[in-house]
């Protein structure tokens, strides 16, 4: 058995789980997450990605808001720790000021079929502080309605 360093989240007790039913099948949205992540959420050109369990990944996200007056980059890092394809997803996901803060947190992504789509749940937990977890909260819920909606589009 493959040794995974998974994170210890104990001095970070910050987490939510987001959940949502989507248009597509199990088998679109874990090629969405796992090969086809640039289509629907990274920059262009920035991904750097293989699915498999202990491989590393980046990206970057690139997006204004009301307050930048251009736009920011944001770059993400992360490792796989868990794949059963169309099932699970588990990955550390970090990010810096404004996101994680350099904490290394973990996102789970829960895949299950339903008569007309799939239940997806979205844990996201070993965030250093409330705050933290409040912005990726709400970013999340509007990221699977992107993802949705993306999904729908092929």
């Amino acid at each position: 058995m493959e040794l995974i360093t998974i994170p210890d989240l104990s001095a970070r007790p910050f987490g939510f789980t987001v959940e949502r039913s989507m248009a597509s099948s199990p088998d679109v949205l874990y090629a969405a997450w796992t090969e086809k992540f640039d289509e629907w959420f990274a920059a262009p050109g920035t991904l750097i990605m293989k699915a498999e369990v202990n491989s590393l990944f980046f990206f970057e996200t690139v997006f204004k808001t009301e307050e930048d007056s251009v736009e920011q980059r944001h770059p993400h890092y992360g490792r796989f720790l868990r794949l059963i394809p169309d099932r699970l997803i588990e990955f550390t996901w970090v990010t810096g000021a404004g996101g994680t803060e350099g904490a290394e947190t973990v996102v789970i992504i829960e895949l299950e079929p339903r008569e007309n789509g799939t239940h997806l749940s979205l844990t996201h937990k070993g965030f250093p502080h409330e705050l933290s977890k409040s912005r990726h909260d709400s970013a999340w819920k509007m990221i699977l309605e992107h993802l949705d909606q993306k999904m729908m589009e092929e």
